[in-house]
């Protein structure tokens, strides 16, 4: 579907917190340390070890001070080579298998390589590496995203699952009109939003859009991102789709929020649409962006506008669409009507 008319207009009612966000950083943790442990046997007295300490202080009797952290020990760069999967590069989970020469790859790329080894072609059978999967066993490994604030540190066998559910992992970029694969933090996709997907951005936490379509008859699968919002120093996307809602062709507006579901649940939102008398209010806590857009969609979470409906709110001969939807944002520890965000904004 393509937009004839986007008219945008913000209203900023200068209390929201003028604060930028700022970019994540975080010092830098430990590098992947080796426990030791005597369940790791031979097996692990073999790799290469280096004692280091994960703080800097003043040294005293017997090497440590007040200001000394606790001693990790860092694997040496073999330990990590070793646990690296020659084929698909990722780290070795049991069972790690093995060819009759000693070499190793995970259990998934067993079944891609067809049962042979990828660095000598023998066949693999069914070989376990039994003494690697022990040292892996003794590994503690910092969270992959320490470097964006995660300070964890897990067992290796328990660092994967931590991963896939860490809320400093890179988001996935919000935007609806395409299938983008870019990911980053929060302050990288908004330069990115900005710049690469050319969306509108704007201050304060009041907007006024204007839907217009000079044939509303036409409803296809369509969605766009209208703008980005800066408010109470975070981000919000406001987007607007038609779509088919089984057999009735329906219009969906929906707020979504640059961040993780628990930090939205501290906003709460409202969608006005109206005309002639009538009108439609939406109130709802913003969806993360970690949930994507067809989820959010789908579920139906937001202001879903009948075309009917939309054609009586547009008057006139209703052969043109002409849809004005209004909002605001607010923190919900605060009282909306206040006044203490936003002024009365459908006046």
């Amino acid at each position: 579907m393509e937009l004839d008319s986007i008219e945008c207009v913000s209203y900023s009612d200068g209390m929201e917190d003028d604060d930028d966000a700022a970019a994540v950083t975080s010092a830098q943790l430990p590098r992947p340390f080796l426990k030791s442990a005597s369940s790791a046997g031979s097996a692990a007295a073999a790799v290469n070890v280096v004692v280091v300490s994960d703080r800097a202080g003043a040294a005293g009797p017997g090497g440590a001070g007040p200001g000394a952290g606790p001693l990790v020990i860092s694997p040496a760069t073999g330990v990590h080579e070793l646990l690296e999967c020659p084929v698909c590069t990722n780290s070795m989970y049991p069972p790690i298998h093995q060819c009759q020469n000693g070499h190793t790859l995970c259990s998934t790329c067993k079944t891609r390589v067809h049962n042979r080894c990828p660095t000598c072609r023998q066949e693999l059978g069914d070989i376990r590496c039994l003494a690697l999967e022990k040292v892996a066993e003794s590994l503690e490994l910092p969270c992959k995203y320490y470097s964006l604030g995660c300070p964890e540190v897990f067992p290796y066998y328990s660092k994967l699952k931590h991963e896939s559910q860490c809320n400093f992992r890179p988001y996935n970029c919000p935007y609806a009109g395409s299938e983008c694969s870019v990911v980053g933090d929060i302050p990288f996709l908004v330069a990115h939003l900005r710049d690469d997907h050319k969306v509108d951005m704007h201050s304060g936490c009041t907007f006024n859009h204007r839907y217009v379509k000079s044939n509303p008859r036409e409803v296809e699968n369509a969605t766009w991102m209208l703008t980005v919002f800066h408010c109470f120093g975070q981000y919000f996307c406001l987007h607007f789709e038609a779509f088919q809602l089984g057999m009735a062709p329906v219009y969906m507006a929906f707020l979504r929020f640059m961040g993780d579901e628990n930090d939205a649940r501290n906003y709460s939102y409202s969608l006005e649409v109206g005309a002639n008398g009538r009108k439609m209010i939406w109130e709802g806590t913003p969806r993360s962006i970690r949930d994507s857009h067809r989820k959010v969609r789908d579920s139906h979470d937001g202001l879903i506008i009948q075309r009917n409906m939309a054609l009586f709110f547009s008057g006139g001969d209703r052969k043109e669409l002409k849809l004005r939807v209004t909002g605001r944002i607010w923190k919900e520890q605060q009282n909306p009507d206040s006044g203490a965000c936003i002024p009365n904004l459908f006046s």
